[in-house]
């Protein structure tokens, strides 16, 4: 036991850094009650906490080699235990902002790259193989586990407790940490600020855009930020094409400087030639399209059910809980195949798995999201997920050597946590403009409403629409002078809208899972020796 005694603590620390990003979600009403906000506030939350850990993990990474793994490991308990208590006592918008999207994030960039680094340097051969798939199956497990804890805690005390209970386990965490095996730090090693900003400036720009899409527009201006009575809208085009754009171009000198630092002998952020070692590659894509599924679906789920059927906490998180149960089984059974079969085989199959429940999902849509179809959907959604949690972060740990874990530790958190942040960004997004937009239309259509009722209907809804259940947007008409036999007819109308975006919301996710595997050709037949480097 004494053997496994560090795993567990690392893997108690994963265990807590997955639940951190899904545990929320199916809370989002309640806490957006709470704190007195929106779900589009909420929905900022969640991407920007996800945003913070994609930004600075490269950095994390690079101070953990600094400073030492084990000790990056402690302060970065103490961090996240401290934000994880200001998260608990938030009483607004702003306090949750600080204490979970940021004091938490950069608590977690510390933690995360630790996490494998020292995995590698505690364990060698075989045991370094089991040490990594263990830590993919918790992986798997907390990203299950998030929706029913978060469902029973806030259902029956509050969604409080949850990050009362993380400040706790930190605490567990960091007495316990004195056990782990660390390798001398470079105490020489300089970290090019430069790079740290370019990173996080061009990620958090091209985040943020995807973001506002909601409000500002995609690329035709919709409702775009004034100064004074001047709308920013550049040449007619969304401020959020530009943001995007403006991204692109930073991360793309950030690349150049890369490349630069390693020409005159300095030491880059990120090794740009990591990148040539195919199944690193395929790994990184793999967990970006991962978690850019689950933390889409963890999303705009919650949210239908929620403010469209009026499920609290815990009815939401039983209706996820097939995809819970299917992530839990299946990353064991990941695990279990890990010395049975190829490693690109069961993450091929993984995504194909995904993909197919996603379909079933499509096809079970309906009001109530009710029937076997959607929870046998959900089922396969997780047993997908689960094989390939793991799979992937094996993959990616035994593609380099171990003098790069820490690096790809960091790589490994950025991908997952950009991906989250898009999923959470880009499909609620998209899910929320098409809700927009079909209350809009409903409205709009209808030709029970004259000219000045449906002008004062747009006027009541405004700044407030989309998220409304179809009672509300009854009542929204009624008191917009609308009669009662329209206000049903146009509620009727938006309630077939919410149906057709969130079917178009996951058809995204379905999309991208297939493009996935278009991608994984590779990922290696067997994992446990760092790889070659090659273009392939």
């Amino acid at each position: 036991m004494k053997r496994w005694g560090v795993l567990v603590i690392l893997a108690v620390a994963q265990f807590v850094m997955v639940l951190d990003s899904t545990v929320m979600n199916v809370s989002i009403s309640q806490v957006a009650s709470d704190l007195d906000t929106t779900i589009t506030g909420m929905q900022a939350a969640i991407t920007f906490y996800t945003l913070t850990m994609a930004a600075f993990m490269l950095t994390g990474g690079k101070l953990g080699d600094r400073w030492g793994r084990a000790r990056a490991f402690r302060i970065g308990a103490v961090v996240y235990g401290v934000g994880s208590l200001v998260t608990a006592l938030s009483p607004n918008l702003t306090v949750l902002l600080l204490g979970w999207s940021l004091v938490e994030g950069l608590g977690a960039v510390l933690v995360i790259p630790a996490i494998a680094a020292l995995a590698a340097i505690n364990y060698d051969g075989r045991a370094r193989v089991t040490a990594f798939s263990a830590l993919g199956a918790v992986t798997g497990l907390a990203a299950a586990a998030g929706p029913l804890i978060g469902g029973l805690v806030t259902t029956y005390a509050s969604w409080r407790f949850v990050f009362v209970g993380e400040t706790i386990v930190m605490i567990a965490i960091l007495l316990a940490s004195r056990s782990i095996k660390d390798v001398a730090a470079d105490r020489s090693l300089r970290i090019d600020v430069g790079s740290a900003v370019l990173s996080a400036g061009g990620m958090a720009l091209v985040v943020f855009g995807v973001l506002q899409s909601k409000t500002w527009g995609w690329f035709v201006p919709l409702a775009p930020p004034k100064i004074g009575s001047v709308e920013i809208a550049p040449l007619g085009v969304s401020p959020v094409t530009y943001l995007i754009l403006l991204g692109a171009i930073v991360l793309w000198w950030f690349g150049q400087r890369q490349r630069r630092l390693v020409e005159t002998g300095r030491v880059p952020l990120l090794k740009v030639s990591l990148f040539r070692i195919g199944a690193l590659r395929s790994g990184l894509s793999g967990f970006l399209v991962q978690y850019f599924a689950i933390a889409s679906l963890f999303f705009v789920i919650p949210v239908y059910l929620q403010t469209m059927q009026g499920y609290d906490a815990l009815g939401t998180g039983v209706k996820i809980l097939p995809l819970s149960v299917g992530l839990i089984v299946f990353s064991a059974v990941g695990s279990w195949l890990t010395s049975r079969r190829s490693a690109r085989r069961i993450a091929q199959t993984g995504q194909a798995t995904m993909a197919t429940g996603l379909l079933f999902v499509l096809v079970a849509i309906r009001p109530e999201l009710a029937g076997w179809p959607f929870a046998i959907g959900m089922f396969v959604v997780g047993a997908g997920f689960g094989l390939l949690a793991s799979q992937l972060g094996n993959v990616n740990m035994s593609a380099v050597e171990r003098g790069d874990t820490s690096e790809v530790g960091g790589l490994q958190g950025t991908f997952q946590n950009l991906g989250s942040s898009f999923g959470t960004a880009v499909v609620g997004s998209v899910f929320i403009l098409l809700l927009a937009g079909g209350f809009t239309t409903a409205v709009s259509e209808n030709t029970g409403i004259s000219a000045a009722q449906r002008a004062q209907v747009t006027t009541a809804i405004e700044g407030a629409v989309p998220i409304v259940s179809q009672d509300e947007a009854e009542r929204l008409v009624r008191e917009g002078g609308g009669s009662a036999e329209v206000a049903a007819a146009v509620a009727q109308d938006y309630a077939d809208s919410q149906i057709e975006a969130l079917q178009q919301a996951i058809f995204i996710v379905f999309a991208l899972l297939v493009i996935s595997l278009l991608l994984s050709r590779n990922l290696p037949a067997k994992v446990g020796a760092a790889a070659s480097t090659d273009d392939g």
